[in-house]
């Protein structure tokens, strides 16, 4: 049988014990059931929190979960999931050492490398970004460009430098993370790499450094010589 918040005595209702006892001392379930803030008419939100941790294996895959697979439980629609992914997104963006790379001169590789390893953690397919740089290096602003397995066909010049010559940018730094860890540059990544940075030649943008990104650290082309 459902029962619904307005049933549940005032003391045990998620938001009262929040406000008695702290965010800290409130179960993973009563934490979900406030961002949900409302049930369904099969199940009160903290019924829904608890089958949204069951669904996904518990609170610790809560950080992998999607829109799409938070949307297929029954009783959480595109409002209610996206409030729950809007929080997660906050989360990590609250964990960066980086806010943002706008203004940040270049130095070195890590720079990147601590803005982007938050953003593309757990990424099932490939991510490939922009960043482009001015004179000094100071970055101008960054771009994705494209999801999915790289491939040079699939990668456009033409966007990537319609961009670079609409924030007047001087240099270029690609960014793609590989979600299986392995960290060595593939033929496509070098090959993209070099075509983008023949195309940057005659343009006169250089391509700066193309790095690539996994949960085992970074892999500088410029770094290892490969630019």
């Amino acid at each position: 049988m459902k029962v619904a918040i307005k049933d549940i005595p005032i003391n045990d209702r998620p938001i009262e014990r929040l406000i008695t006892y702290g965010s800290e001392n409130i179960s993973d379930e009563e934490l979900i059931s406030i961002l949900l803030k409302t049930g369904s008419k099969e199940a009160s939100s903290k019924m829904l929190a608890s089958i949204l941790l069951n669904n996904i294996g518990g609170i610790r895959n809560l950080k992998n979960v999607t829109l799409n697979k938070l949307t297929q439980i029954k009783g959480i629609g595109i409002v209610k999931a996206s409030t729950i992914i809007a929080c997660i997104e906050l989360s990590k963006r609250m964990n960066k050492k980086i806010d943002t790379l706008y203004n940040i001169k270049v130095t070195s590789p890590n720079i990147i490398y601590d803005y982007f390893k938050i953003k593309l953690e757990n990424k099932k397919q490939e991510y490939f970004y922009a960043v482009y740089l001015d004179n000094d290096k100071k970055i101008i602003q960054e771009k994705l460009h494209f999801i999915g397995t790289i491939n040079h066909s699939l990668i456009h010049p033409r966007e990537i430098y319609k961009d670079a010559y609409l924030c007047s940018a001087s240099g270029i730094i690609l960014i793609h993370n590989h979600p299986s860890g392995n960290l060595t540059p593939s033929r496509e990544d070098i090959s993209t790499t070099n075509n983008l940075s023949e195309i940057g030649n005659l343009f006169g943008i250089k391509i700066v450094d193309h790095i690539i990104i996994s949960n085992q650290g970074y892999f500088s082309f410029v770094e290892n010589g490969i630019i």
